[in-house]
């Protein structure tokens, strides 16, 4: 096959894909309020947590608070993938989720940990079970980049699409 060939083969499936899956030809979620409280609480949060350091996750935990109600939470990793916190799934604290992947394959908390390094914030979507449900739903999340103690990592809350 001649290059250019090639070239229009690979645009041409470039083109397929997109249009087949636009969930990830996006790079965030479409516009919406909910897109909107899902950052400003996520850099609330980064604000806390840069000044209080780990102290903030009490106030992380209480259910019912701007911080966790209903299937908004906020969860924070350290670089190394380790779970430093997460109200909604607490059995996870303690582990490291690096290399686990969504129902897609996606390499999802990799992407999430990749995202807060590189850009410092910026949204990361994947296919993860909402609180109480048994089959996977589409998720945005919303990271940012934080010092938790002076240690680097990231704070995070995402919502279903469905």
């Amino acid at each position: 096959m001649n290059g250019k060939a090639l070239l229009t083969s690979i645009l041409l499936l470039a083109g397929l894909f997109c249009s087949v899956s636009p969930a990830f030809s996006q790079s965030s979620p479409p516009a919406s309020e909910k897109t909107k409280q899902t950052e400003a609480l996520v850099d609330k949060a980064a604000a806390l947590i840069d000044a209080k350091g780990k102290a903030a996750f009490t106030e992380f935990r209480v259910k019912g608070s701007e911080w966790f109600q209903g299937d908004t939470y906020l969860f924070v990793y350290d670089l190394k993938a380790n779970v430093l916190l997460n109200p909604a799934f607490p059995a996870r604290e303690g582990t490291n989720v690096s290399g686990q992947k969504d129902t897609n394959g996606k390499l999802f908390h990799d992407a999430m940990i990749q995202t807060a390094q590189t850009k410092g914030s910026g949204w990361v979507d994947y296919m993860f079970l909402r609180p109480g449900q048994t089959q996977p739903s589409h998720k945005w999340t919303y990271v940012k980049a934080v010092k938790i103690n002076g240690v680097p990592g990231l704070v995070a809350s995402g919502f279903y699409l469905d």
